[in-house]
């Protein structure tokens, strides 16, 4: 069961719907709801009003997102309910995000705003595709024509700082009334056997992966928990052989890998710089590869890992491509695979960019 709620004024309107969508539309008791700078709510029937869905994680940056959320929502009402039909809807665990995405492009929003941080988009991002395609509006006989949306409010919005955007609730919603769209790359994941995986901000291999996925288990402590998790995964820590194949070339071997990162956007693990080339509109992934790093190469090189001017040190090489392969030469299965943050299990896997892929609000 879907949970779909449209926030009028002080109230809350929620139907419960089947998980096969129809739900969470924007119609309220048969009617479309829209917020008016009045407070009150009115029955519209224009088709020049846009359609909004607002993603939100309650639980996101351990629970600041829901109180920020709601400090907000007078500006956005005030903002925005003019012009746009506005529909909240509340996460209630992982993958629900994924969920309430696809159901909204295929019911005909015209956007979807992620609330939160990385995670969150990263799930709303999953949601624009299904089973290798792009989810498509179901009442339009073209593709659909949903625009992604961030509203940055989580631990690292890592992928705002591409932009240049900082974690201000209200300048996002002013990026959302102006409703410019430019194009983004998308990332995709596959692994023989599996569904397609899709990131919008950065993958990466082995240490940074490890370093990640024990990160997400202290979000409660903010920025803290990727020092933390850093720490954790440098324990028992080896350096590893990997093969690659870059645009369907030749394997090659890079011995003794400390991290592999593949780089969408330029920031991750609390804004650090580790893709600096990468740009999410050039068609194109940002590969860089750190080799035979030990435990004190990152305290004295931590500062250049942080300002993106690693790649002049000795063991770290970037390259940007359009696809690359990534297997270990042992085949241990216990090489972590993460990306914007969500862990994804262990190699081998390929990663390849889909120019272009989705439509965002900028």
């Amino acid at each position: 069961m879907l949970r779909y709620s449209c926030c009028i004024s002080n109230r809350s309107y929620e139907a419960k719907q089947p998980s096969s969508y129809r739900a969470q539309r924007r119609v309220c008791s048969g009617r479309i709801i829209t917020l008016c700078s009045g407070g009150g709510a009115t029955a519209v029937s224009s088709p020049r009003l846009r359609d909004l869905v607002f993603v939100v994680n309650p639980q996101g940056a351990n629970g600041r997102t829901a109180k920020e959320w709601k400090k907000l929502l007078p500006y956005l009402r005030t903002r925005l309910g003019e012009d746009c039909n506005i529909c909240e809807s509340l996460t209630s665990g992982p993958s629900h995000a994924i969920d309430i995405t696809r159901e909204a492009i295929r019911d005909g929003a015209d956007a979807v705003i992620a609330v939160g941080g990385d995670g969150t988009l990263h799930e709303v991002v999953n949601g624009f595709f299904w089973e290798g395609k792009p989810v498509c509006n179901l009442n339009s006989e073209g593709s659909h024509s949903a625009a992604l949306g961030l509203i940055p409010l989580g631990t690292g919005s890592d992928f705002a700082r591409t932009f240049g955007w900082k974690n201000d609730p209200c300048e996002a919603v002013e990026r959302i009334a102006k409703g410019i769209r430019s194009r983004v790359d998308v990332g995709v994941i596959d692994q023989e056997g599996r569904d397609s995986h899709y990131f919008i901000n950065v993958a990466d291999v082995h240490l940074s992966a490890k370093a990640g996925f024990y990160a997400s288990k202290y979000k409660k402590f903010g920025s803290l928990c990727y020092v933390i998790g850093a720490l954790q995964a440098f324990m028992g820590h080896h350096n590893r052989d990997m093969r690659i194949k870059v645009n369907g070339g030749e394997w090659e071997v890079y011995p003794q890998v400390t991290a592999l990162c593949v780089g969408n956007a330029k920031y991750f693990g609390g804004g650090m710089k580790i893709t600096p080339n990468a740009s999410p509109g050039n068609g194109n992934l940002e590969v860089v590869v750190l080799q035979d790093f030990k435990w004190y190469d990152f305290i004295l090189k931590l500062h250049k890992l942080y300002n993106g001017t690693h790649l002049s040190v000795n063991n770290v090489s970037s390259r940007s491509v359009q696809s690359i392969e990534v297997e270990e030469v042992s085949e241990s299965g216990s090489i972590y695979v993460q990306s914007d943050g969500e862990h994804l299990g262990f190699l081998p896997r390929k990663f390849q960019v889909l120019p272009g892929a989705i439509d965002m609000i900028s």
